[in-house]
């Protein structure tokens, strides 16, 4: 079975954190630790790649922490997962078959399932895994910041 890296799915998680419990307020990486258990060590990491690669914004400062860079529907879980694999070790060329059947057959069935998975993440947005974390019913820090007092 395919499975993402540890990497990948904390990435995806810490951007799904943000935009679901921002409000509008930058997001600490010490709550999202304590709300999703991510290790901080992965998680520091991770965010400053996102914040390379223009996904997340870092912001300064006692009340600082991490927001979107850009809209939740205009960040896809496609770009996520493109940022984690550029920062992680390639597998080395010898792992890859060498035969006529792993170069001729193998290699481009892989090549294809991965260009389909992709296509299917980059049409995944942030907005939607949110609409359905909202559905599952799953609590949302930023709905209990908003004030209603006049």
């Amino acid at each position: 079975m395919l499975s993402p890296s540890k990497k990948t799915l904390f990435a995806i998680e810490a951007v799904l954190d943000i935009a679901y419990n921002a409000g509008g307020e930058p997001v600490q990486s010490s709550e999202i630790t304590a709300r999703q258990g991510i290790p901080r060590r992965y998680l520091e990491q991770t965010l400053q790649a996102l914040v390379r690669a223009n996904i997340l914004i870092g912001v300064r400062g006692p009340r600082g922490g991490y927001r979107l860079a850009r809209e939740r529907r205009r960040i896809s879980v496609g770009d996520i997962v493109r940022v984690v694999q550029a920062s992680e070790t390639p597998s080395p060329e010898d792992e890859m078959p060498h035969s006529d059947i792993g170069v001729l057959v193998i290699q481009p069935m892989w090549g294809d399932l991965q260009t389909s998975l992709m296509a299917e993440l980059d049409d995944l947005s942030i907005d939607t895994l949110c609409q359905r974390a909202a559905e599952k019913g799953v609590p949302c820090q930023a709905r209990d910041r908003l004030s209603y007092d006049i």
